[in-house]
């Protein structure tokens, strides 16, 4: 709680009303007397922070959205120097990757100035079944999220609960012939993986074990990141 009465209150009625919330449920749900909870609810209706459905129920209204939009992303922010700084620290690629369903989608990237790389471009989808990055988006899911997949895989169930126990990942040719990576997971606030960050290049400069000369870096960057 906040301290400021009026404030905590309103939390609490749009956290009620997330799955839609009638007077008598926000009543419920909040311990709010029933003339409190009525007045805020409509004042936050007004705000169009509340809408109500056909049943008459509140749920979470336009503004909430218009509001989330308008936010700058701040791992996007906080992603960009850090990147730059690792690919001048490792001397290679940098990349930010979300998974999305069955793939990952690179976010942020600070590409290599000049000489041989491997070039991640903002935007590019890569596939969940090969390469380090999807190995750390993978390893921290439940076994019923990355078991469907693990079939169609370059890595092994195996190989995962060896990421999780070292805290990174590496691949080598997995994804792309002649490329190698090293990542390790970004996390939110609760301890979440929501993102990889990730160096790669060719294998005749980064090595056939790539995370014993990238790992302590790609770590501390993801470390970094974390918890924003």
């Amino acid at each position: 709680m906040s301290g400021v009465g009026v404030l905590d209150k309103a939390v609490l009625i749009l956290s009620a009303c997330v799955e839609g919330a009638s007077l008598a449920e926000l009543v419920d749900r909040t311990k709010l007397p029933r003339a409190t909870a009525h007045r805020l609810a409509q004042a936050l209706e007004v705000h169009r922070l509340l809408v109500r459905d056909t049943q008459g129920r509140w749920r979470p209204g336009p503004r909430l959205g218009e509001l989330a939009n308008a936010a700058p992303d701040v791992l996007l922010t906080a992603a960009e120097p850090m990147l730059a700084a690792l690919r001048d620290t490792t001397g290679e690629s940098a990349q930010l990757f979300l998974r999305r369903a069955d793939e990952r989608v690179c976010v942020a990237s600070a590409e290599r100035a000049r000489g041989l790389r491997d070039t991640v471009p903002v935007g590019s989808v890569l596939p969940m079944h090969a390469g380090s990055g999807a190995q750390v988006l993978l390893a921290w899911e439940p076994p019923e999220a990355y078991l469907p997949l693990l079939p169609r895989c370059r890595f092994t169930g195996k190989t995962l609960a060896e990421v999780r126990r070292r805290g990174w990942a590496q691949s080598v040719a997995e994804r792309e012939a002649g490329v190698a990576s090293v990542s390790a997971p970004v996390r939110d606030r609760s301890g979440r993986v929501v993102a990889a960050i990730s160096v790669s290049g060719p294998i005749e400069r980064m090595g056939r074990r790539p995370g014993e000369k990238y790992a302590m870096a790609v770590v501390r960057a993801g470390q970094r990141l974390s918890g924003l």
